[in-house]
Parts: C-alpha cells; structure tokens; sequence
C-alpha cells in the first residue's frame, strides 16, 4: 500500500478537530506546536495549513499569525446548492445499480449511526452520516461526487455539528436516512431523489437561530473594523486573488 504523506495525515486530522469544533473558530495554531505534537518537521504542518486555508477552515495573517476561521456564510450557502445538486445525482444513478449486498451494506450503516444515537455518540453519529452519503456515491459510479461534495460542504458539516445536540435533530436524520434507503432498495431513482431532496432540505434548520445563539462562530460579514479602518485580508484571499489574474 502506498504510504499516506505527512502532510495529507496532518490535514485529515486538523479537519477533523475543526469540524468536530476542538479546534474553535478564531483559535491560534502554531506550526511549530502541530510539529512537535505529530513528530514531525514544520514543512508537513505548512503545507497542510495552507490546503486547510483553501477550505476557508485556516486563516493565515502574515506578520500576525494564523488562526481557525469562522464559519463563512456565504460559502455555507453555497455549499449548500452545490452539494443538493451532486448528491441528488449521486443517489439516482445509485439507485438503479445497487444490489441487495449493497443495500445490507447500508442498513448496517444506519444501525451504527443508530447506536451512536443512542449512546449519545455524536461524533460516531457524525461519522456514520459520512459513510451513509459516501457509500451512496461510491454506489453510484461515481465516487469523485463524494470528494467534490466533502470539500464543498465543510462550513455545512460545522454547523451540523452545533446543531446534533438539539432535542429531535438527531431521529429526523435517522428517519430521512431510512426514507432513502427505501427508495434504493425499491431501485425507484425517483423516490430515492425526493427522499433526498428532503433530507438536504432540512441539513441546516434554523440557521437564523443558531446565529443569534453561536455569533463567535460565524464571520461578521464587514470587511472593516470598528474603528472604519480595513480588515486584515487573511492569505487565502490574497492566494485565490493571484490566481484569478492569471
């Protein structure tokens, strides 16, 4: 087997801790630390930052230091459109391929994700929720949905995280997992999409209310400062700035 590189295993890990809210929007991250923490030389740390700060999940300051971004709405909302699209069309080609082992393959998931609930287990649960959508694009043909739809959708994913505590969240997902799977073990790509649909529809309820209740999450939308003067421009934006002049 091909080994992972360092960096590839420091950005999996960074992501993750992120996501999952260990690592707090606005938090400080320190190269050398992450070194010394994973046994490694700073250039892997870097490199993995710098893939994180294409994510908009790192903010890099040059000469002030680089820190854990908050949530962008804008490419929340974004994420949102471009991963209904992917995966509505993942989990139709799905379903007129899958088997019957590909459907108990499923039904395994959802009862993991199941007894994550139930243990109050909320990044197990997150973790089969994963594997639920991936497994669909993988049994759609075309796995590269998945890889395009996890990237798109990460400021999404953080949010879900805040909202897996709220009382009922967690058995509409489950319920509306369950509605998909039946339409893809009735091999009725139009069920399938609709259960989808709703499902993705309802990925982010109450996005207003959880930005009165979380603003420390969330970027403030100004690109000034209180005192009128310009915000520091993080490096992402100068990178993606450059290549758009290409």
């Amino acid at each position: 087997m091909r080994a992972i590189p360092a960096s590839a295993r420091i950005y999996e890990l960074l992501r993750e801790r992120i996501v999952g809210g260990e690592m707090p929007p606005g938090a400080s991250v320190s190269e050398k630390e992450l070194a010394e923490r994973y046994g490694v030389s700073r250039t892997p740390v870097r490199e993995a930052l710098l893939r994180l700060a294409d994510e908009r999940l790192i903010d890099i300051f040059p000469q002030r230091g680089t820190f854990v971004s908050h949530i962008s709405v804008e490419a929340l909302r974004d994420g949102m459109v471009i991963r209904e699209a992917l995966e509505r069309v993942a989990v139709r080609y799905a379903a007129s391929k899958v088997t019957d082992a590909d459907i108990a393959e499923l039904r395994l998931i959802l009862d993991r994700q199941q007894a994550s609930e139930q243990a109050s287990d909320w990044a197990g649960f997150h973790t089969e929720d994963e594997e639920f959508h991936r497994r669909i694009a993988i049994l759609s043909g075309h796995p590269n949905l998945w890889r395009v739809a996890r990237q798109e959708k990460v400021q999404i994913d953080r949010c879900r995280v805040l909202h897996l505590p709220i009382s009922g969240r967690r058995e509409m997902v489950m319920a509306e997992h369950r509605a998909i799977l039946a339409g893809l073990a009735a091999r009725d790509p139009e069920t399938a999409d609709r259960a989808m649909a709703e499902h993705l529809g309802n990925v982010l309820p109450g996005l207003d209310e959880l930005l009165r209740a979380r603003p420390d999450y969330f970027d403030a939308d100004a690109r000034t400062t209180s005192e009128g003067e310009p915000a520091a421009v993080p490096l992402r934006a100068v990178r993606r700035k450059d290549r758009s002049t290409r």
